[in-house]
């Protein structure tokens, strides 16, 4: 180790809780954005619903076949009203993050209230009979964190109903913006029904229904109703349907969280301008939070640095990787960890570190035994993942869900969590399938499995590298995973 480094330029020469209040305020901005784009399209939105009407009055006759008249309804992203006063409620109130929008649906329908506000800052103090989600869940930052802050106006009959577009429809409907069909809307979030069951059942709401609707969303006399009233429930059909919908109560009393230490464990090499970012936006977890830094080998002050922030705040280790690639380092570092949750986040901060306590949640309650950071739900940055990686991670995906026979949406999303001693007995079980993964991830994926562990993935952004180089190959790579994937069916099959 030389002493001779200069100390770091910005942003590792400033206060952490400088770069920790920068992220926080990037995050205000982009809602901000988001917001400004609903506020841009209120005055013309009845224009862009009456070019697709028969869609619309297709959702409101579903909502209204599970919404009866005369309840008590709160429209969570109601835009201008219409769907809130189709439902008929004794009492009707509409929840959007837009101004403009809410200031259209007052004056068209004044019997009813119409409030400003976030779903993932829920702020109401009412119980509702029923909450209506409706085309919402694609345009939210944050599901985990609205679907959690539901119960706040939920009574334990509440019944809850969301509808969402089937992913499939997505070249149809983007030709219909740019046919001048559909209303435009920004890039939605890539939710499939196991998607939105997972996390409804991560936000402790048990689903009651599911189904599709909606095979033809223009009106065809004869054909329109033979299709979406009788042909969209059959086998295998049904899949094919435009709309997807569920409906959830909220689940019944969870049982008592497991409250546990936490090791956030850092892998790294090369990432000095990241370090002080991510120790400044590591939150304290559970009943403590330990970062653990394994350094491979780095040569641009990336330990100087580490060290550096160590003297600014308590329970911060580093070890130095003797062999080489992430999976060792991450073998290394569990190895060496004394917490009972275990945690790997990336150096290069792709992932947030913010979004560790949603993991550290699912562990304490009960949910999960292994939870798996999926990266392939909400929309990501620029050049966050380039095309080819998208394809190999969900061929990958689709691979490991059919060997692994647990559904798993992205496979190669560093951030992993699991308690030590779950761990632990992947660790005794390692030789099943030998020291083969030069990553880490399949030979945590893998052993999960094999030890009949429940996996459950977890949604995160995935954001830019702002720092640093990517330390993968990924055609020399992607042919290990290759490898991998085949040594793990033949190890699945033959035990059999």
């Amino acid at each position: 180790m030389s002493a001779a480094l200069p100390e770091p330029a910005a942003p590792e020469a400033r206060p952490l809780a400088e770069l920790a209040q920068e992220f926080a305020a990037a995050e205000q901005e982009a809602k901000a954005r988001r917001v400004a784009a609903l506020d841009a399209l209120a005055e013309g939105r009845d224009r862009w619903r009456a070019r697709s009407r028969y869609y619309h009055e297709s959702v409101e006759q579903l909502i209204r076949f599970v919404v009866p008249e005369g309840q008590s309804v709160l429209d969570i992203g109601c835009a201008t009203g219409d769907l809130l006063a189709a439902c008929k409620p004794r009492r009707g109130v509409g929840l959007d993050i837009s101004a403009r929008m809410v200031a259209v649906a007052r004056e068209k329908y004044p019997a009813l209230e119409f409030v400003i506000g976030d779903v993932q800052q829920l702020a109401l103090d009412e119980k509702f009979d029923y909450v209506i989600l409706s085309d919402v869940v694609g345009l939210l930052d944050d599901i985990w964190a609205a679907l959690r802050a539901l119960h706040r106006v939920c009574h334990p009959g509440t019944r809850l109903v969301i509808t969402y577009y089937n992913r499939l429809w997505e070249p149809v409907l983007k030709l219909a913006e740019r046919l001048g069909r559909k209303m435009p809307t920004a890039e939605q979030n890539w939710l499939s029904m196991h998607d939105l069951a997972n996390l409804l059942d991560l936000a402790h709401l048990e689903v009651v229904r599911r189904g599709t609707a909606v095979l033809l969303p223009v009106r065809v006399p004869l054909l329109a109703p033979l299709l979406n009233r009788l042909l969209v429930r059959l086998p295998l059909i049904r899949h094919l349907g435009l709309v997807q919908f569920f409906v959830a109560r909220p689940g019944v009393s969870p049982p008592p969280r497991r409250e546990s230490s936490v090791t956030v464990l850092v892998p790294c090499r090369n990432e000095r301008g990241n370090i002080r970012p991510l120790v400044a936006r590591v939150p304290e977890i559970g009943l403590g939070t330990e970062i653990l830094f394994v350094d491979g080998h780095s040569e641009d002050g990336t330990v100087e640095e580490i060290e550096r922030c160590m003297k600014l705040r308590p329970g911060m280790r580093i070890l130095h990787q003797v062999g080489r690639g992430k999976g060792d380092a991450v073998r290394m570092g569990f190895a060496a960890a004394q917490s009972d949750v275990l945690m790997i986040l990336d150096a290069d901060l792709t992932v947030p570190p913010e979004d560790l306590p949603r993991f550290y949640d699912a562990v304490a309650e009960g949910k999960a035994e292994f939870v798996n950071g999926s990266r392939l739900v909400y929309p990501m940055e620029g050049k966050a993942m380039r095309f080819l990686n998208l394809l190999g991670n969900k061929f990958f995906s689709l691979a490991f869900s059919a060997i692994l026979e647990q559904r798993l949406k992205d496979t190669l999303c560093g951030t992993k969590v699991l308690r030590r001693d779950h761990y632990q007995r992947i660790a005794q079980g390692r030789a099943f399938f030998g020291d083969f993964d030069p990553f880490g991830d399949f030979d945590l994926l893998f052993g999960a499995a094999k030890q009949n562990l429940k996996i459950v993935d977890m949604p995160v952004r995935y954001r830019a590298r702002t720092y640093g180089d990517t330390k993968i190959d990924r055609f020399r790579e992607g042919f290990l995973l290759l490898r991998m994937t085949w040594l793990a069916l033949r190890k699945f099959l033959g035990a059999r």
